[in-house]
Protein backbone atom coordinates (compact mmCIF):
# COMPACT_ATOMS: atom_id res chain seq x y z
CA UNK A 1 0.00 0.00 0.00
CA UNK A 2 1.41 3.26 -1.05
CA UNK A 3 2.10 5.85 1.96
CA UNK A 4 -0.54 8.38 2.37
CA UNK A 5 0.49 11.65 3.35
CA UNK A 6 -0.66 14.69 5.73
CA UNK A 7 -0.87 18.01 3.91
CA UNK A 8 -0.07 20.84 5.88
CA UNK A 9 -0.03 24.78 4.86
CA UNK A 10 2.94 27.14 5.55
CA UNK A 11 3.00 30.43 6.41
CA UNK A 12 6.50 31.88 5.72
CA UNK A 13 8.52 35.38 6.65
CA UNK A 14 10.77 34.97 3.53
CA UNK A 15 12.96 38.01 4.67
CA UNK A 16 13.85 36.04 7.74
CA UNK A 17 13.16 32.00 6.33
CA UNK A 18 11.00 31.26 9.67
CA UNK A 19 7.52 29.37 9.38
CA UNK A 20 5.54 31.86 11.28
CA UNK A 21 2.74 29.16 12.05
CA UNK A 22 1.21 26.05 9.95
CA UNK A 23 -2.21 26.02 9.05
CA UNK A 24 -3.09 21.94 9.41
CA UNK A 25 -6.31 19.73 9.41
CA UNK A 26 -7.28 16.76 12.65
CA UNK A 27 -4.89 14.31 10.70
CA UNK A 28 -1.37 16.87 11.64
CA UNK A 29 -2.90 17.74 15.25
CA UNK A 30 -3.29 14.08 15.91
CA UNK A 31 0.39 13.01 14.85
CA UNK A 32 1.97 15.65 17.21
CA UNK A 33 -0.39 14.91 20.23
CA UNK A 34 0.71 11.02 19.39
CA UNK A 35 4.07 11.74 20.00
CA UNK A 36 3.48 12.12 23.71
CA UNK A 37 1.83 8.65 23.76
CA UNK A 38 4.89 6.83 22.56
CA UNK A 39 7.08 4.88 25.04
CA UNK A 40 10.83 5.82 25.38
CA UNK A 41 12.12 3.10 23.66
CA UNK A 42 10.30 3.69 20.50
CA UNK A 43 11.39 6.66 19.89
CA UNK A 44 14.71 6.11 20.68
CA UNK A 45 14.64 3.26 18.05
CA UNK A 46 13.11 4.80 15.43
CA UNK A 47 15.64 7.98 15.82
CA UNK A 48 18.72 6.17 15.51
CA UNK A 49 20.34 6.19 19.45
CA UNK A 50 23.44 6.66 17.75
CA UNK A 51 22.24 10.20 16.56
CA UNK A 52 20.17 11.48 19.56
CA UNK A 53 21.09 14.65 21.60
CA UNK A 54 21.63 13.66 24.92
CA UNK A 55 22.31 10.39 26.71
CA UNK A 56 18.94 8.18 26.25
CA UNK A 57 20.88 6.69 23.39
CA UNK A 58 23.22 5.64 25.23
CA UNK A 59 21.43 4.41 27.63
CA UNK A 60 19.79 2.02 25.04
CA UNK A 61 22.60 1.02 23.95
CA UNK A 62 23.67 -0.44 27.34
CA UNK A 63 20.36 -1.93 27.94
CA UNK A 64 20.66 -3.91 24.49
CA UNK A 65 24.31 -5.06 25.28
CA UNK A 66 23.40 -6.07 28.53
CA UNK A 67 24.07 -9.93 28.87
CA UNK A 68 20.85 -11.58 29.98
CA UNK A 69 22.98 -13.48 33.07
CA UNK A 70 21.82 -10.13 34.58
CA UNK A 71 18.32 -10.01 33.43
CA UNK A 72 15.82 -10.97 35.79
CA UNK A 73 14.26 -14.15 34.22
CA UNK A 74 10.52 -13.10 34.30
CA UNK A 75 11.89 -9.71 32.14
CA UNK A 76 12.00 -9.50 28.70
CA UNK A 77 14.61 -6.66 27.47
CA UNK A 78 11.95 -6.04 24.26
CA UNK A 79 9.78 -4.69 26.29
CA UNK A 80 11.98 -1.67 26.79
CA UNK A 81 14.12 -1.92 23.69
CA UNK A 82 11.00 -2.50 20.82
CA UNK A 83 7.93 -1.36 23.27
CA UNK A 84 4.38 -1.76 21.63
CA UNK A 85 3.09 1.54 19.85
CA UNK A 86 -0.02 2.61 21.90
CA UNK A 87 -3.22 1.40 19.95
CA UNK A 88 -4.43 3.13 16.79
CA UNK A 89 -7.80 3.26 14.98
CA UNK A 90 -7.30 1.06 12.14
CA UNK A 91 -8.39 3.93 10.12
CA UNK A 92 -5.86 6.36 10.88
CA UNK A 93 -2.70 3.85 9.74
CA UNK A 94 -0.95 5.30 6.72
CA UNK A 95 -2.86 8.87 7.32
CA UNK A 96 -1.24 9.57 10.38
CA UNK A 97 3.07 9.27 9.93
CA UNK A 98 4.56 6.86 12.64
CA UNK A 99 1.01 5.04 12.84
CA UNK A 100 2.31 3.37 9.47
CA UNK A 101 5.12 1.50 10.93
CA UNK A 102 5.22 -2.34 9.53
CA UNK A 103 8.72 -3.59 9.83
CA UNK A 104 10.30 -5.05 13.29
CA UNK A 105 8.05 -5.87 16.35
CA UNK A 106 6.90 -2.09 16.87
CA UNK A 107 3.15 -3.03 15.91
CA UNK A 108 0.09 -2.86 17.38
CA UNK A 109 -0.55 -4.41 20.82
CA UNK A 110 -1.80 -8.09 20.96
CA UNK A 111 -3.89 -9.66 23.74
CA UNK A 112 -3.73 -13.39 25.20
CA UNK A 113 -6.31 -15.36 27.43
CA UNK A 114 -6.27 -18.44 29.58
CA UNK A 115 -5.48 -21.36 27.49
CA UNK A 116 -6.62 -23.90 30.19
CA UNK A 117 -9.80 -25.58 30.09
CA UNK A 118 -11.99 -23.29 31.77
CA UNK A 119 -10.60 -20.10 29.98
CA UNK A 120 -10.88 -18.11 32.56
CA UNK A 121 -11.60 -14.50 31.97
CA UNK A 122 -8.24 -12.78 32.54
CA UNK A 123 -6.74 -10.93 29.58
CA UNK A 124 -2.59 -9.75 29.03
CA UNK A 125 -0.52 -8.71 26.37
CA UNK A 126 2.25 -10.96 27.32
CA UNK A 127 1.59 -14.42 26.41
CA UNK A 128 4.32 -16.03 28.71
CA UNK A 129 1.74 -14.80 31.43
CA UNK A 130 0.02 -17.48 34.19
CA UNK A 131 -3.71 -17.43 34.94
CA UNK A 132 -3.92 -16.17 38.35
CA UNK A 133 -6.40 -19.30 38.70
CA UNK A 134 -5.13 -22.57 37.02
CA UNK A 135 -1.63 -21.19 36.22
CA UNK A 136 -1.89 -22.27 32.61
CA UNK A 137 -0.29 -20.10 30.19
CA UNK A 138 -2.07 -17.27 28.97
CA UNK A 139 -1.21 -17.91 25.35
CA UNK A 140 -4.57 -18.04 23.43
CA UNK A 141 -4.50 -14.82 20.84
CA UNK A 142 -7.32 -12.55 21.22
CA UNK A 143 -9.01 -10.95 18.47
CA UNK A 144 -9.06 -7.23 19.33
CA UNK A 145 -12.55 -5.43 18.23
CA UNK A 146 -12.23 -1.33 17.97
CA UNK A 147 -15.42 0.59 18.43
CA UNK A 148 -17.54 1.50 15.73
CA UNK A 149 -20.36 3.67 15.03
CA UNK A 150 -23.20 1.84 13.85
CA UNK A 151 -25.21 4.92 12.84
CA UNK A 152 -23.72 6.45 10.52
CA UNK A 153 -25.02 9.79 10.59
CA UNK A 154 -23.43 10.18 14.15
CA UNK A 155 -19.96 11.97 13.99
CA UNK A 156 -16.97 9.53 14.12
CA UNK A 157 -14.44 10.63 17.44
CA UNK A 158 -11.66 8.74 16.28
CA UNK A 159 -8.17 10.25 17.14
CA UNK A 160 -7.34 13.29 19.60
CA UNK A 161 -9.12 16.16 17.83
CA UNK A 162 -12.01 17.47 16.13
CA UNK A 163 -11.86 17.71 12.56
CA UNK A 164 -14.78 20.45 12.38
CA UNK A 165 -12.10 23.26 11.98
CA UNK A 166 -8.55 24.12 10.86
CA UNK A 167 -5.75 24.31 13.41
CA UNK A 168 -3.06 26.65 13.89
CA UNK A 169 0.04 25.20 14.58
CA UNK A 170 2.78 27.60 16.08
CA UNK A 171 6.84 26.82 15.33
CA UNK A 172 7.30 25.52 18.56
CA UNK A 173 4.31 22.82 17.90
CA UNK A 174 1.84 25.25 20.35
CA UNK A 175 -1.29 24.21 18.70
CA UNK A 176 -4.58 26.36 18.54
CA UNK A 177 -7.84 26.65 16.78
CA UNK A 178 -7.35 28.82 13.34
CA UNK A 179 -9.29 31.90 12.91
CA UNK A 180 -8.68 35.25 11.17
CA UNK A 181 -8.68 36.93 14.52
CA UNK A 182 -5.76 34.74 15.63
CA UNK A 183 -4.31 35.21 12.97
CA UNK A 184 -4.01 38.85 12.23
CA UNK A 185 -2.99 39.14 16.95
CA UNK A 186 -0.18 36.28 15.29
CA UNK A 187 1.10 38.63 12.46
CA UNK A 188 1.18 41.93 14.69
CA UNK A 189 3.04 39.71 17.47
CA UNK A 190 5.95 39.38 14.81
CA UNK A 191 5.17 42.85 13.75
CA UNK A 192 5.26 42.16 10.33
CA UNK A 193 4.32 44.92 8.40
CA UNK A 194 5.13 43.77 5.06
CA UNK A 195 2.36 41.44 3.70
CA UNK A 196 4.90 41.05 0.77
CA UNK A 197 7.36 38.89 2.70
CA UNK A 198 5.14 36.76 3.34
CA UNK A 199 4.73 33.29 1.51
CA UNK A 200 2.35 30.25 1.60
CA UNK A 201 4.06 27.09 1.02
CA UNK A 202 1.69 23.43 0.62
CA UNK A 203 4.39 20.69 1.95
CA UNK A 204 3.42 17.41 2.63
CA UNK A 205 4.30 14.95 5.74
CA UNK A 206 4.79 11.37 5.47
CA UNK A 207 6.91 8.99 7.56
CA UNK A 208 10.56 10.40 6.80
CA UNK A 209 9.24 14.07 7.65
CA UNK A 210 7.46 12.60 10.62
CA UNK A 211 10.09 11.22 11.67
CA UNK A 212 12.34 14.39 10.95
CA UNK A 213 9.34 16.51 12.91
CA UNK A 214 9.54 14.27 16.31
CA UNK A 215 13.63 14.03 16.25
CA UNK A 216 13.28 18.03 16.14
CA UNK A 217 10.74 18.34 18.68
CA UNK A 218 13.18 17.29 21.00
CA UNK A 219 16.11 19.77 20.34
CA UNK A 220 14.48 22.72 19.04
CA UNK A 221 12.16 25.53 19.00
CA UNK A 222 11.89 25.77 15.81
CA UNK A 223 10.73 22.90 14.89
CA UNK A 224 8.89 23.26 11.48
CA UNK A 225 11.02 26.03 10.25
CA UNK A 226 13.91 23.46 10.84
CA UNK A 227 12.28 20.22 8.78
CA UNK A 228 10.67 22.12 5.80
CA UNK A 229 13.33 24.84 5.10
CA UNK A 230 15.74 22.75 5.98
CA UNK A 231 17.21 25.48 7.94
CA UNK A 232 20.06 24.99 10.38
CA UNK A 233 19.15 27.14 13.34
CA UNK A 234 21.28 27.63 16.76
CA UNK A 235 19.15 26.50 19.48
Amino acid sequence: MAEKQVSVKLLIDTKTNKVLFAEGVKDFVDFLFYILSLPVGAVVKMLNQGTMVGSLGNLYDGIENLSNDYIQQTFDKDSLLKPSLPPCNADSVGMVPLLSITQGPILAKSFFGCSGSHYHLYVTDDPKTLCPDCRSKMSIKLNYVRYEVMDESLPSYDGYVKGVVTYMIMDDLVVKPMSIISSITLLNQFSNKDVGSLEEKLVHLGFDEGVALLKASFESKIVLTDVFLAKKASM
